[in-house]
């Protein structure tokens, strides 16, 4: 996996979980990560992994993708969303990337998260920041979509082609985990300033990729930058 902020965290995750199953593979839950971006890299890694995604095409592209690497075995699709993970928990770690800012209720969606964990089991959340969008569209000189975006808090462009129902903030994401029961135990940026740099700074200058790395390593827990990130994660923890 590459080494940014939310691998970093979930391969030390997965270290404590297989420690905590006595050498046996991982069990990860994937909620909305049909084409298997998260997927793959965690079944090649040695996780047993299911996938949960209510897009066929998504699960095609993923059985596809397994089947290139060799980890088919080990990747189980199940076409759906959150209304149909088991509510009594055998993951021990759940991934709920990019899934927040689409469902219809957020509230519930974690909620079902954090059923799917097994007791001391984790949760991964990771979710597209309001603040981010405001910058990001201003730099672009979007400045009436930045200042709704602003001013909205759910942070949804209303009456534009907006893929998202919401973004969200570092103060309301971590009062919707505690919401749901889970303890926060991380809350990350992602993208705090790697979205930034231009990819001809790092072809023009070497080393300049490993300098960055480092750079959104330090930056990605230290507010105010953290809470200017592209997008936020969390790590909740279920009580054993």
């Amino acid at each position: 996996m590459r080494p940014d902020a939310v691998h970093r965290v979930l391969d030390a995750e997965l270290a404590a979980a297989r420690d905590r199953r006595g050498g046996e593979p991982p069990r990860v839950l994937d909620v909305g990560g049909g084409s298997g971006v998260w997927a793959v890299p965690l079944a090649l890694a040695g996780c047993s992994v299911t996938v949960v995604d209510p897009s066929p095409d998504a699960l095609a592209t993923l059985h596809r993708r397994a089947a290139e690497v060799g980890v088919l075995d080990r990747v189980t699709a199940v076409q759906g969303d959150t209304d149909a993970l088991e509510p009594h928990g055998g993951a021990d770690l759940v991934l709920g990337h990019g899934v927040l800012e689409v469902v219809d209720d957020a509230s519930a969606a974690l909620a079902a998260l954090a059923g799917a964990a097994v007791p001391g089991g984790a949760v991964s959340v990771l979710v597209a920041n309001r603040f981010a969008a405001v910058l990001h569209r201003a730099i672009a000189g979007r400045l009436v979509d930045a200042r709704r975006l602003l001013d909205d808090e759910a942070g949804q462009l209303v009456g534009a082609r907006d893929p998202l129902l919401r973004r969200f903030d570092v103060a309301g994401l971590e009062a919707l985990v505690l919401a749901s029961g889970l303890e926060v135990e991380l809350l990350q940026g992602h993208g705090v300033v790697s979205d930034l740099v231009p990819g001809s700074v790092l072809d023009a200058n070497p080393g300049a990729a490993e300098a960055l790395a480092e750079l959104e390593l330090a930056a990605s827990t230290r507010p105010p930058l953290r809470d200017v990130a592209a997008r936020l994660h969390v790590l909740g923890r279920k009580s054993a």
